[in-house]
């Protein structure tokens, strides 16, 4: 394959493929990447992206490190830091010392590597990058606290790590070898002209995007120069340093409240998915067979070292005395992937420390490949487990949002909870809530749309939305909010008056309708104040769902589907519905006008905290 053109749309298309199988299998996506370019690298040989990019290749590499460590800096909210803040601020200052200390340590003493060589060794060890820990964190549906932890030591840990190996190299064997006053000023002098260029240029952007020097259409463009201009000049200080200053200006312009930041998230993180499927791609494809030939024993005993040994102590050391629970330490412990920064500084500086004859220098590389295909494989597979097992998972994905307390939908609500079915009321009003509250159904009491929501709602233990207020316009705006995060499938709203019908939004700014399209919000109160009620019917093989269509009163209302594991799949207006045996039906109506089996017992489960 001599085409450039085909390389890349190879790359394209196998990466974005592993990427949907990952997810129609419910499997990491990353373990997929790495599988699919040993396969179509090492293993076939099709491709080695080395020979075919030539000279791009590092360039390239380096450039979408730079553009995913961006989308990452964007993604990080300082909210968000507040609720674990004195942990990450160990795992990103102590536990880096730990790690390098003890990965050199494990290095020289079991592998053998001269001090040097398992110095940058332990720098590389220090990186647990988000290429590989944010699709990690998607697929696994952590708790928001665990999952912050993990994100903001992925994403701050990546650039560090880098710049701590190009600061050893400098030290050891570069142009001011053993010259430590001035290796120290030049990483301050790096390290500082990325901090200002990230985070002043960062806040000049978005001060440029509030007051409308950029068009709409141009904000993403924008913001991916300017993080890219930004990581070219700091790198002319400190080589990687621009890694920081493009972390620091995703960091700032996403803390900045910008109007558009919603739409910009989204750029960035389509932009990040093809980066990292490719990226991935390519290191692994590029990958020598050779290599791995060369780990021996002691090798394979330095990976088991620094995975079972190494990581752990040092993050269980960092975060004593912090607020952290033992769940918390634990699964932070054990989960530590490295990905993209950590083979491409290895696979630059492997080489080099190679050429100059430091012992051990040759094993660098292989190590650090090594250490990348087992952590992506094992924490990969076993970070959904074990955060289940801790119970730092919603373990139940599949409950839902309702927004809005009215008489109709805290009913709702209520009939739910008595499911064990996960259900959250929102409403702004706290009287409003006061039936979800005393019937114990956990509530939000605040506006769904602010800051506070995305903080304090654990959007994992919900799989659907349903807005039920009055205001068909607000319903519309928390759905097309909600879309991204939950699925477009996945949001829906009660069907508009015959006013609002005619001016309504498009498909994209609203959602689908639930119920039926003439039951609109006045009906089902209405209803209630009549005396409707919410009934769950069970649907067995002796009675089917056919059976129970033609036994349910002509007016009642067929609401949502309860499967075995207690997940709602709610009924869209004007489609066909369907319940298989084993599932329940909750529908709205007056039980006394028809024969139906007895319903479910109500579950004598415990009222849960509130929100």
């Amino acid at each position: 394959m001599n085409h450039l053109a085909e390389i890349l749309a190879l790359l394209v298309v196998v990466g974005i493929g592993a990427q949907w199988l990952g997810w129609r299998l419910q499997i990491p996506s990353i373990v997929l990447l790495a599988l699919c370019g040993l396969v179509i690298g090492p293993v076939l040989g099709l491709l080695r992206p080395s020979e075919a990019l030539g000279e791009t290749y590092q360039p390239l590499i380096k450039l979408a490190v730079a553009a995913i460590l961006f989308e990452g800096g964007l993604s990080l909210r300082l909210a968000e830091l507040r609720q674990a803040a004195s942990a990450v601020r160990r795992l990103v200052s102590v536990s880096v010392l730990l790690v390098l200390a003890f990965a050199a340590l494990a290095a020289h003493l079991i592998a053998g590597l001269s001090w040097p060589v398992a110095l940058i060794f332990g720098a590389i060890a220090v990186v647990t990058g988000p290429t590989v820990i944010l699709p990690l964190l998607r697929q696994a549906r952590l708790n928001r606290r665990p999952a912050s932890v993990l994100k903001w030591e992925g994403i701050v840990n990546d650039p560090v790590g880098a710049v701590l190996v190009v600061v050893m190299f400098d030290y050891f064997v570069g142009a001011g070898a053993g010259q430590l006053g001035g290796t120290l000023l030049h990483l301050a002098a790096g390290v500082g002209v990325a901090v200002l260029l990230g985070g002043v240029g960062g806040w000049l952007l978005g001060r440029a995007f509030l007051a409308g020097l950029v068009a709409e259409y141009l904000k993403g463009p924008v913001a991916l120069a300017a993080a890219l201009g930004a990581y070219a000049l700091s790198n002319l200080v400190l080589e990687e340093a621009g890694l920081i200053a493009a972390t620091v200006m995703g960091i700032v312009l996403g803390n900045m409240n910008l109007p558009s930041i919603g739409e910009l998230r989204r750029f960035k993180e389509d932009i990040a998915v093809i980066l990292v499927s490719i990226v991935f791609l390519v290191l692994t494809a590029d990958l020598d067979p050779a290599i791995l030939s060369a780990l021996d024993w002691r090798s394979l005993a330095l990976i088991g070292a620094v995975i079972f040994l190494v990581r752990p102590a040092a993050v269980w050391l960092a975060t004593l005395g912090t607020d952290m629970t033992w769940q918390e330490r634990l699964l932070v412990g054990w989960i530590a992937p490295r990905g993209i920064v950590a083979a491409a500084v290895a696979g630059v500086f492997g080489p080099a420390l190679a050429a100059r004859g430091l012992a051990g220098a040759e094993q660098l590389l292989p190590l650090v490949f090594a250490l990348i295909l087992s952590t992506v494989v094992l924490h990969g597979f076993t970070l959904g487990w074990l955060a289940r097992r801790l119970g730092l998972s919603a373990s139940r994905r599949g409950g839902l949002i309702i927004a809005g307390a009215t008489a109709w939908s805290s009913g709702l609500a209520v009939a739910l909870h008595q499911q064990q079915v996960p259900v959250v009321v929102a409403d702004n009003a706290w009287h409003r809530l006061r039936a979800a509250r005393l019937a114990g159904v956990p509530v939000f009491f605040g506006e769904l749309l602010s800051e506070q929501a995305e903080v304090s709602l654990e959007l994992g233990a919900y799989g659907s939305l349903l807005a039920a207020t009055g205001n068909d316009a607000y319903n519309a705006l928390v759905c097309a909010h909600f879309a991204p995060e939950l699925g477009r499938q996945q949001v829906f709203q009660l069907a508009e008056d015959e006013v609002s019908r005619a001016r309504r939004p498009a498909p994209a700014a609203r959602g689908r309708h639930a119920l039926a399209a003439q039951v609109r919000y006045e009906d089902l109160q209405r209803h209630w104040y009549q005396g409707w009620g919410f009934h769950c019917t069970g649907i067995t093989d002796a009675f089917a769902v056919e059976r129970l269509r033609a036994t349910l009163p002509p007016e009642a209302i067929p609401v949502l589907v309860i499967g075995p594991r207690k997940q709602v799949r709610l009924i869209e207006a004007d489609k066909p519905w369907k319940a298989e045996s084993g599932e329940q039906v909750l529908w709205f109506g007056c039980r006394d006008q028809c024969a139906l089996p007895p319903e479910p017992a109500a579950s004598a489960e415990k009222p849960r905290p509130l929100v």
